[in-house]
């Protein structure tokens, strides 16, 4: 069995490492191909890892707004390598892949991570992606979360299936402790307790926020750090509200980095205080690194924290609230042990690459044979507020 993945790369983000994760778990019998839109040459880092793990990766030539011709170069590509099925990662992908599976005649699916709104040109192609799964043969969600907003997008029920995201947790099992050194080197003073983040500076990722309650923090612990590790369109605005608020030499950008992994087991405490969620892959990765997680209970989060258990979970936009989560965990060392050795446990229970890649061919199998009822059932897992 052959499978193609489209992606749309600019970086080696939370879709790519699940889709290049699963084709690493697949069985032997069955190989995968990686395509994606060259994004002005912002694809390289995702097609150096795909080649490193010894798949084949081809950046494509065209791309929106020439949908008819990206079509056809998709739909060459999938007749070359004899593809049976190609799965689908974004609104992009999604609209090229239907059309392009649709002409080489094979069955695709299309993989809803979540969607961010995170701009007027974003919202639009969102809108666009909403009625294009409609017609896809399969529709996995990475979370209950968001199949809930699948269907609220009029995708027939028959059609959506949720595969949790997934961790290779083997990878955080010998933290290298020259990353630790390199943490504390960021601050000119370093702190005996550090909160990491993650993720894109955009406004839904809710970065601002944590700035706000890392000043609230500080002002009853000044021995707390903090720092983000990523880049977006809003980096300016953020170190400018960082200095604002006093926090010049406790909250640190250090931009992006593709080894971000390798700094987790050194935390004290993850925090992702977005506004949006599909399902977070860097609280999968927090957990596995044995580091506990504050977050807010939006989209697939509360599927990954177990409140009060593994972390704390708080409302999105609640500076105040997700300041005293951060407190309290700090106060109590061995609540903050605990939860972390419940985080680790939780991965190993739900959300390992070895679970998820035996439910994608469970469909991949049913998919060829034109019946995905068999895999359709998933165990719910405990959320917020049950």
């Amino acid at each position: 069995m052959i499978i193609a993945h489209l992606m749309a790369s600019p970086f080696f983000g939370g879709p790519e490492r699940q889709m290049l994760g699963l084709a690493r778990h697949l069985p032997a019998a069955s190989s995968s191909v990686f395509l994606t839109f060259a994004e002005h040459g912002k694809c390289q880092a995702f097609l150096d890892e795909v080649r490193k793990h010894g798949f084949e990766g081809r950046a494509l030539e065209h791309n929106t707004p020439h949908v008819r011709a990206a079509a056809r170069e998709v739909a060459g590509h999938l007749r070359r390598v004899k593809a049976d099925i190609l799965t689908c990662s974004g609104y992009k992908p999604d609209l090229i892949g239907w059309l392009a599976a649709r002409q080489a005649g094979i069955p695709v699916l299309a993989v809803a991570h979540g969607w961010t709104a995170a701009t007027l040109k974003v919202r639009f192609y969102e809108t666009v992606d909403r009625l294009i799964l409609r017609w896809m043969d399969v529709v996995v969600c990475v979370s209950q979360a968001q199949a809930e907003r699948v269907r609220n997008a009029k995708v027939p029920e028959n059609k959506i299936i949720v595969i949790r995201n997934a961790i290779a947790a083997e990878a955080f099992a010998e933290p290298d402790p020259a990353y630790g050194g390199l943490l504390r080197g960021y601050f000119t003073r370093p702190p005996k307790r550090i909160v990491g983040a993650a993720g894109r500076l955009s406004p839904e990722k809710g970065f601002d926020q944590l700035v706000e309650a890392a000043a609230l923090v500080l002002r009853q612990d000044p021995d707390v750090g903090s720092v983000h590790f990523g880049d977006g369109p809003l980096r300016e605005a953020i170190s400018w509200q960082i200095a604002a608020s006093g926090l010049g030499e406790r909250f640190i950008l250090a931009g992006f980095r593709p080894d971000v992994g390798q700094f987790l087991p050194h935390l004290d405490l993850m925090v992702l205080p977005s506004f949006t969620e599909g399902l977070p892959v860097v609280l999968l990765e927090a957990y596995a690194a044995g580091v506990p997680c504050v977050a807010t209970a939006v989209g697939g989060t509360p599927e990954v924290i177990e409140d009060g258990k593994t972390g704390y979970l708080v409302p999105s936009g609640d500076p105040p609230a997700l300041a005293r989560r951060i407190g309290a965990i700090f106060r109590d060392e061995p609540t903050r042990l605990a939860m972390s050795r419940h985080g680790q446990q939780r991965i190993r229970d739900h959300f390992t690459f070895a679970a998820q890649s035996a439910r994608y061919q469970s469909l991949f199998d049913s998919l060829l044979k034109g019946d995905v009822a068999p895999i359709r059932r998933q165990r719910p897992l405990r959320q917020f507020g049950q």
